[in-house]
């Protein structure tokens, strides 16, 4: 749903309702008594964490102007078409083609990039720029749902169709080597790369995939920013899971973790986690001393180290997969997470 008119920010809905819930505890209390008033309490109290989530989760407003203030790659000397996406579900989605030249467009590596859970793409425009000119890639930079200037609201589910009709849209094209498909992200988009590359048949559509500085599941993150006691909480009152340390056993596709030894928000350990756990034999962790969470591609050797993995794949690519049991992984995810 787009944002139009006077449509209240996500943190001014959740006051909203949660004042309007105390108010309605008041008078269910006024007339029904104690017992039952407790009951409703807990009800909303639970109601209010499984929606808040979205709020903590998501930032499309940060910083101030993000929805409606895109730097665009010209501002990089980068040049770019401004494209539009149409998912399976009717989200329009806002997106960036920065293409190689003519010459040399269908022969290099075309780069899905998904950027993190704050600002819009325009905010990445820099590590873009040193892709584009130290990797010699075409990119597809991707605004998720909610986003800048795509339409619909960000949930875990969406964000999986939004990356899969990214895909689909590239193989529309006829300038790009379609058996030259990078995933690429970043935190957030580190998740979105895992659930695709985890799908049999959208794993089938992609060279490699690359995440840096991404996380194991959002019942991890919550134990380590919020309190240990978190852990407690049932998977199923998490509206986002992003359980990505279960998706990564099922990936075959090469990949390669990128790991910022100084990130203080995702812990390293995520990342070697997810190394152990992930099920490619061609698979690669990449640790960089002094890389920060938002800034690991700043630290000298990142964009060499990243060429030397996929000068590898290409000079040695790896076999054809055993042809798909089923679409995603979604169903049995879900089984299994209520089965905890």
């Amino acid at each position: 749903m787009k944002e139009v008119g006077i449509a209240l920010p996500a943190s001014r809905r959740v006051y909203a309702i949660t004042a309007s819930a105390f108010l309605l505890c008041f008078i269910f209390y006024y007339f029904y008594g104690g017992y039952m008033t407790l009951v409703l309490f807990a009800s909303i109290i639970l109601l209010v964490f499984y929606y808040a989530q979205d709020w903590l989760l998501y930032h499309p407003e940060l910083p101030t102007n993000s929805r409606i203030y895109i730097p665009i790659p010209t501002m990089h000397n980068l040049p770019h078409m401004t494209v539009t996406i149409r998912t399976t579900d009717d989200v329009t989605l806002h997106a960036f083609w920065i293409c190689q030249p003519e010459e040399r467009c269908k022969s290099v590596p075309t780069l899905l990039y998904f950027h993190g859970n704050a600002g819009n793409m325009g905010h990445r425009l820099q590590n873009i720029w040193g892709i584009y000119h130290h990797l010699h890639c075409n990119i597809l930079m991707v605004e998720y749902r909610g986003y800048g200037l795509s339409t619909g609201v960000p949930t875990e589910r969406g964000l999986g169709i939004d990356a899969r009709a990214a895909i689909d849209y590239l193989h529309t094209r006829h300038d790009l080597d379609h058996s030259q498909l990078i995933l690429f992200g970043r935190s957030l988009g580190g998740a979105v790369v895992i659930d695709v590359a985890a799908d049999t048949v959208y794993g089938q559509k992609i060279m490699c995939a690359i995440v840096e500085n991404t996380f194991t599941s959002i019942k991890d993150m919550a134990v380590e920013l919020v309190h240990p006691s978190v852990k407690y909480i049932p998977n199923l009152l998490y509206k986002n899971k992003y359980h990505s340390l279960w998706k990564i056993s099922k990936c075959s596709v090469p990949f390669l973790l990128i790991s910022g030894l100084a990130d203080n928000l995702v812990p390293p350990r995520m990342m070697r986690a997810l190394y152990n756990r992930c099920g490619s034999e061609r698979k690669r962790l990449l640790e960089i001393v002094g890389g920060s969470h938002n800034d690991t591609w700043i630290v000298d050797g990142y964009y060499q180290e990243i060429s030397t993995f996929l000068a590898d794949l290409q000079q040695h690519p790896p076999p054809l997969q055993k042809a798909p049991e089923k679409s995603n992984v979604w169903v049995e995810l879900e089984h299994k997470i209520i089965d905890v």
